[in-house]
């Protein structure tokens, strides 16, 4: 029989979302209404949310539709137009109690009013074996293509008893690998008393959580790791192998029009001082195709910097004006140029993730596994064991061989 049903769009950071959301709307009595999470990172996850939500309401005509997220946030008059929206919730009025159990149709409030942000205690999340837990929230910085910061507002951080809280519940469920999530994470801590850096706040987590069995991190600004953070990746096993960089373009004067914090040169010597600390480190990156004004030859330092840094798992966006952003009003390229920039890019990655893959074979290495039967290892690499895994569960295997994107795995 239907429930309550989350289609949740965009980062890490919904996920974690998601399913605060679920408890807030279980315990409001929405337990036959589906809620639809929305990112507004580009127009098409945009239109993936509109189209997800008209596909929804064909399959279960008679079961609310409530529209939250970024994209409700920004352009919350749009979703209320669609026939097919019960009710519109901002991103900070989703994780309030009273906002579930109102009646109003769109409550919508001021993000940028917003000074705080609280940890909620999550049980699980229904599709995943790792747990995502909540660091930090919006964004101090204003690059020209983002539209984000006016989605989830100023950076605001977690307190760290709070986040030590909320870890231990999640492994008394028994999750043996927590991702923290954030919109900023590198900007943590700087409204906090004492002003912790990120690596000292993850130094405290460690040392308190001691039965941590894996950390891992979602995105990092490349000049802003801060000496602690450093040293944990030097010092620490339970910090994974895997740091994924706020990269956008290899080209110095593209990235001063987006007003990124770092040029190319930091990239490569973050990639370098990264693996000079710990070998077996892999990065991923984010990188946008077809920014305004971008030429050929910019265009290529951000394809060349795939294999000089040394990148792997790549998040590619083909670059979409966001309305409201000094971007939006720059000479914008055509259309096939931008699309065709993004296929390029996305081949690049193919190739240097196949080539990361196949290096792999031979290895001994350790994966949690999740649903679907297929395990992950500390540097994120996909492995389909050749026995028996309960989901959850962390084992060895040795890499025998690769099957297109996923690597195969023996019992060692």
């Amino acid at each position: 029989m239907p429930g309550l049903e989350i289609l949740s769009f965009g980062c890490r950071l919904n996920i974690y979302e998601s399913e605060v959301m679920r408890g807030l709307a279980e315990r409001a009595g929405l337990d036959d209404a589906i809620i639809v999470n929305t990112c507004a990172v580009t127009s098409e996850a945009e239109r993936q949310s509109r189209q997800a939500i008209r596909r929804a309401h064909r399959e279960r005509p008679e079961a609310p539709i409530i529209v939250t997220g970024c994209a409700a946030q920004l352009h919350p008059e749009i979703f209320a137009a669609m026939p097919e929206v019960a009710r519109v919730l901002g991103n900070g009025d989703k994780l309030q109690p009273a906002s579930w159990a109102s009646a109003e149709r769109i409550i919508v409030g001021d993000v940028m009013a917003l000074s705080e942000t609280a940890s909620h205690l999550v049980d699980g999340f229904a599709a995943n074996t790792r747990g995502f837990l909540q660091l930090q929230q919006g964004c101090d910085h204003r690059c020209t293509f983002c539209v984000i910061p006016l989605a989830r507002g100023n950076s605001r951080s977690v307190p760290l008893g709070a986040v030590v809280a909320a870890a231990r519940h999640l492994l008394a469920r028994g999750y043996r690998e927590i991702v923290l999530t954030g919109v900023d994470l590198t900007a943590y801590g700087a409204d906090l008393p004492g002003q912790p850096s990120l690596g000292q706040a993850l130094r405290r987590l460690l040392a308190q959580v001691p039965e941590l069995e894996r950390l891992r991190l979602s995105s990092l600004d490349p000049a802003e790791i801060d000496e602690d953070l450093w040293q944990l990746i030097a010092a620490e096993p339970r910090l994974m192998p895997h740091l994924h960089l706020s990269v956008q373009s290899g080209d110095d004067l593209i990235l001063k029009r987006m007003k990124r914090r770092h040029l190319r040169d930091d990239v490569l010597r973050c990639a370098e001082r990264a693996r000079a600390l710990r070998p077996e480190i892999v990065l991923g990156a984010d990188l946008i195709a077809g920014f305004p004004t971008e030429t050929e030859a910019q265009f290529e330092q951000s394809l060349a910097l795939i294999e000089t840094a040394g990148l792997t798992w790549l998040h590619i966006f083909p670059y979409s004006p966001r309305p409201g952003t000094p971007a939006a009003r720059m000479r914008q390229l055509p259309g096939d140029i931008v699309k065709a920039r993004a296929a390029r890019l996305r081949a690049a990655g193919q190739a240097a993730q196949q080539r990361f893959l196949a290096a792999q074979i031979g290895r001994r290495v350790e994966i949690l596994m999740e649903r679907g039967g297929i395990g992950r290892t500390e540097q994120y690499a996909p492995v389909r064991p050749d026995f028996p895994v309960a989901s959850g569960s962390i084992v060895p295997v040795t890499i025998t061989g690769l099957d297109g994107d996923v690597l195969r795995g023996e019992r060692t």
